[in-house]
């Protein structure tokens, strides 16, 4: 079984209606590149600041300029008018643990995404609010990032951990954010640890490709890493348009074979299961 359990509806630009895309026609383009990608388990995971209840967790400017959706509104559609799996991706902001642990026990979700998008205010994936403003190096970023990686494994609010290696989207060479020198691992080992000891999945996510580092997160050695440890992986592509679901998933399958991973999460409920990959049709894309 393929899965795809981190989606969106909805692009990322602002503005953005959701009432023009939490609708079961939209869900329905959705389901059916899948199903041409051989994609069996499909779920959605809105971006927790879309909602205004989120506020309730940090009050950042991004967040107050795109929290304009309800969030129980959202549940209750996807419920109600799709088959799709019920997720969220939470931002995991350093502090602030029981408010998101409060804002998650208000849904009932089939899984919890946590990302780490942020170190304190600044972006680490965004132009506005970037961390690379030159105020600290890569290796302190990269540091920071991976830090806060693991508090974000460690706090058990989470049943997946999304592009764990994200702060390497700007890829080699780009202006002003450059990638630390020497081997990597040193970074990622101040999160793997954290990562086996809370046993949350890792996600191997094919959004990379789509950006300029141009390759999958995470790196084959964090995934070796991390696979070497017995973490559990799921399996998703962090599409915000249907042509993107289950893309690159050839090259993330080859990955996988290569670190010799034969099965993905799969979630109910906030309860895991893992199932075996199979792979024999629809994955040119």
């Amino acid at each position: 079984m393929l899965t795809d359990y981190h989606l969106h509806l909805r692009p990322d630009q602002h503005p953005s209606s959701a009432d023009s895309h939490f609708r079961p026609a939209n869900v329905e383009r959705y389901r059916q590149i899948a199903t041409q990608r051989g994609i069996e388990e499909l779920g959605v995971s809105e971006h927790i600041y879309r909602f205004k209840q989120a506020l309730s967790v940090w009050r950042h400017p991004f967040w107050l300029q795109n929290a304009t959706d309800d969030l129980h509104a959202y549940c209750a559609f996807v419920r109600q008018q799709t088959d799709l799996k019920l997720g969220i991706e939470v931002d995991f902001i350093p502090g602030r643990e029981r408010s998101i642990e409060a804002l998650i026990a208000s849904e009932q979700f089939d899984y919890v995404i946590g990302s780490v998008h942020f170190l304190a205010d600044k972006a680490v994936d965004m132009e506005q609010y970037t961390v690379w403003d030159g105020s600290s190096s890569a290796d302190q970023i990269w540091q920071r990032y991976f830090q806060t990686l693991a508090q974000a494994a460690a706090s058990g609010l989470f049943d997946i951990i999304a592009h764990p290696d994200l702060v390497k989207v700007w890829g080699a060479g780009s202006g002003g954010r450059p990638l630390p020198q020497g081997d990597l691992a040193r970074f990622y080992q101040l999160a793997v640890p954290a990562i086996v000891d809370s046993s949350v999945a890792i996600e191997v996510s094919t959004a990379g490709l789509r950006k300029a580092v141009g390759e999958i997160y995470p790196a084959p050695a964090l995934l070796q890493m991390c696979v070497q440890a017995g973490v559990p992986v799921a399996l998703s592509s962090d599409a915000h348009t249907p042509q993107d679901v289950g893309s690159g998933y050839a090259q993330a399958l080859a990955l996988l074979e290569c670190a010799g991973v034969k099965e993905l999460c799969v979630f109910t409920k906030r309860q895991r299961s893992l199932v075996s990959i199979e792979a024999e049709i629809g994955l040119s894309g």
